[in-house]
């Protein structure tokens, strides 16, 4: 089957459909899931050529809700063609692109109109955005609701580029009354400035750096979270939370009644703080890794629900930002990349620890399209939703090499490493997108723009 062509129909003695995995045929038909056929009523002609992947997994393709492509402006960093490119090979269909590290970001509704001008033609994989919440934009946020981004993001703190401001208590205020009703969701980047003494002096040390953003800054910025989300009742989310200290606020939150959800990242999940090397600057992300008891507090928090969800935090740049040359983490552009490799840095820990085929759709599809407001077309096989699926290979092994990487920007601290779970094949609403390490020759990824939801009070 070449790539790029329709998928009729994919077989499969281990397909995830709902609360187990059982042998199954999908039948597709005008980019969606038509039919699931139990293995022993389709063992006869199903009408049209089938795709068999034998013992390979099936489930619906990855949702990535938190991208930063960077295009336009910063487009040596990434772009849509790499990164959506990347992100097919990894058997994610849908991306979420974050409103900066763009210039211009995705503050106003001419921005908005922008970033997806730009966008037009690049998508190898399916692309709604978030808008961003920064000081005085309050007025453009029902616009770019109306216009379908997926929701907007804001930092409590330096974001690390100028175009994209911190709010204030105040800000925050104002913004929570805008979006009132709406049925919209604001994320939270949620670290606050708090002071604190750091003793050890060597910037290469990144002991150094992880003693520059203490746990604390996560708790008091989430506290402030939990307030806002209870006073107001907008849909609020925190990304890539990093320490395990704050989940006792979260619950509390929610259980008080906040709609409130939260995400970690592959990396506070794969790496820890005292396997990080000196000078290793390309391990630096904000918030930081941290240790390893913290890390094995966030796997039980992820497998009794407190967690929802994990994602990329896909944050590239090119190499000379990571600073390399002096190993100095203070002055390292903090971000990592890894859109293509989150299915199987995932599965390589997630099954040591007990975790099954149906959590990784949860966690990695299910949820992140919930998020988004994508959950009637995305995350799930079943009839009526896109044809949207990844193949893969649990049990197969490969390292992470540079010629493999599909990112624009190769520096990752995944690379040499060797990971279980390798992608065979990425089927994109129907079509064949990628297979064994070669792409469709043309992007077929659409634009998805989120319908409003309804205010509160109407039918």
């Amino acid at each position: 089957m070449e790539l790029g062509t329709t998928v009729c129909a994919v077989r499969s003695k281990r397909v995830l459909i709902g609360n187990e995995v059982c042998p199954a045929v999908i039948i597709i038909k005008d980019e969606k899931i038509h039919q699931i056929l139990s293995d022993s009523k389709s063992s006869g002609d199903v009408g049209c050529e089938v795709l068999d992947v034998g013992e390979s997994v099936v489930m619906p393709g990855i949702v990535d809700s938190h991208v930063h492509v960077n295009e336009p402006g910063r487009s040596s960093w990434e772009g849509f063609w790499t990164a959506t490119r990347a992100a097919a090979a990894g058997g994610v269909t849908t991306i979420v692109d974050m409103p900066l590290n763009s210039i211009p970001p995705t503050t106003t509704l001419d921005h908005f109109r922008e970033k997806q001008q730009e966008a037009t033609g690049k998508c190898f994989v399916d692309t709604a955005f978030w808008g961003g919440v920064i000081p005085g934009n309050q007025h453009e946020l029902q616009p770019m609701i109306q216009a379908g981004v997926a929701g907007f993001k804001c930092f409590l703190i330096h974001s690390g580029v100028e175009e994209f401001p911190h709010v204030t208590d105040c800000d925050l205020h104002t913004a929570m009354k805008h979006l009132r009703g709406t049925g919209s969701v604001l994320l939270f980047h949620a670290e606050v400035d708090v002071q604190h003494t750091t003793h050890d002096p060597d910037p290469c040390q990144y002991f150094t750096f992880l003693e520059s953003r203490p746990d604390v800054m996560e708790v008091e910025a989430i506290r402030t979270v939990a307030e806002l989300c209870l006073q107001y009742q907008v849909r609020c989310h925190i990304v890539h939370l990093s320490s395990a200290k704050p989940l006792k606020l979260i619950q509390k939150a929610r259980q008080a009644g906040a709609p409130l959800t939260v995400e970690t990242t592959h990396h506070y999940l794969s790496l820890c703080a005292e396997n990080i090397p000196a000078g290793a600057t390309q391990f630096k992300c904000c918030p930081p890794i941290r240790g390893s008891i913290n890390q094995e507090q966030l796997w039980a928090a992820l497998k009794d629900g407190q967690i929802d969800m994990v994602v990329s935090d896909h944050s590239p740049c090119t190499p000379d930002l990571k600073k390399l040359d002096s190993g100095d983490f203070t002055q390292a552009w903090g971000g990592i990349s890894s859109l293509q490799f989150g299915l199987p840095l995932f599965w390589s820990s997630a099954s040591k620890r007990g975790f099954q085929l149906l959590d990784v759709v949860r966690l990695l599809s299910r949820k992140p399209a919930q998020l988004c407001s994508l959950d009637n077309k995305k995350g799930r096989l079943a009839p009526g939703y896109d044809a949207d699926l990844v193949i893969w290979d649990p049990e197969r092994e490969f390292k992470i090499e540079e010629g493999s990487i599909h990112h624009k920007n190769k520096l990752t601290p995944y690379l040499g490493i060797t990971l279980q779970g390798v992608v065979c094949a990425t089927i994109l609403r129907g079509r064949l997108i990628y297979r064994e390490g070669s792409f469709c020759p043309e992007p077929l990824g659409k634009h998805l723009l989120i319908p409003q939801r309804k205010k509160e009070g109407q039918l």
